[in-house]
């Protein structure tokens, strides 16, 4: 499997986890310190490394009215921010060719959102940039499929990429997660992240916003650790009712140390299965 480093990380990371975590939006400078406060204590204590992740802008919304961010430069400084005050990197998502030149200076890592994994100049751009591309499987794409995306960046020289799983469309407001996927994208060679936030959402079924089934989060997350994922990926808010984005799916802060023990010591139990 292609290796390659994210700052300190090293992904894959030896097959222990790592995890991108973080609020679906920057809301505000003080909102995104919070959250990176409570992740580096969450690191030092559980011994895990974190990506932090956080939208700059939000261009998908269900509704024209949806909050879309605080303004491009305010949270893309607020990203570079948490870096320097906590050293941990940080991912944001691009959603066309010309944000790519934008947002780069300031995160570590470009994230490809699912309903644009097809994107060929958003890819290539991304590629080009020189950050690592982390990029979600399309709801309507078959796992396999994901090797063409992989390579529209490899073919710019960039091998730091990653293929992240988040569940896949059969019909109106759901979404199901296959998790044969997980292997299936790990054959490609790239490391394989599982989305275990987004893979709850009701897309559209909150009246505008979507909704989601927060329930199933560690279920979910227990088989995708038991599949095989290199990483995992979750939202994470001080107060999700309170979220401008993704509330119905969103962990509490207060509750993800917990999260993060459970998870680290499943995938504890795999690696000693494995070296039987």
């Amino acid at each position: 499997m292609q290796k390659f480093s994210i700052g300190s990380i090293e992904i894959p990371s030896d097959g222990s986890l790592f995890f991108i975590a973080g609020p679906c939006i920057i809301e505000s400078r003080a909102m995104a310190f919070a959250v990176a406060e409570e992740l580096q204590r969450i690191g030092s204590r559980e011994g895990v490394t974190f990506i932090f992740k956080g939208s700059y802008r939000k261009a998908n919304r269900s509704s024209v009215s949806s909050f879309t961010g605080i303004g491009d430069r305010e949270a893309l400084e607020t990203l570079a921010a948490v870096r320097e005050q906590f050293g941990m990197p940080v991912l944001t998502d691009v959603h066309e060719s010309a944000e790519v030149e934008l947002a780069a200076p300031y995160v570590d890592v470009l994230q490809i959102p699912a309903f644009l994994s097809r994107q060929t100049e958003l890819l290539v751009a991304a590629g080009k940039s020189g950050r690592a591309v982390n990029i979600k499987k399309g709801q309507f794409m078959a796992p396999e499929d994901m090797a063409h995306a992989a390579a529209k960046v490899a073919g710019t020289g960039n091998r730091s990429i990653m293929l992240t799983e988040r569940g896949t469309s059969f019909g109106y407001h759901n979404l199901v997660v296959d998790f044969r996927g997980i292997p299936q994208m790990a054959d490609t060679g790239y490391p394989v992240i599982y989305d275990a936030t987004h893979s709850l959402q009701l897309p559209g079924a909150g009246n505008g916003v979507s909704g989601g089934e927060r329930q199933y989060l560690l279920p979910l997350a227990r088989a995708a650790v038991a599949a095989g994922v290199n990483g995992l990926f979750f939202e994470v808010h001080p107060d999700p009712p309170s979220a401008l984005s993704d509330a119905a799916t969103q962990i509490a802060l207060c509750d993800f140390s917990a999260v993060i023990k459970e998870l680290r010591q499943l995938s504890g139990c795999m690696q000693s299965i494995h070296s039987r």
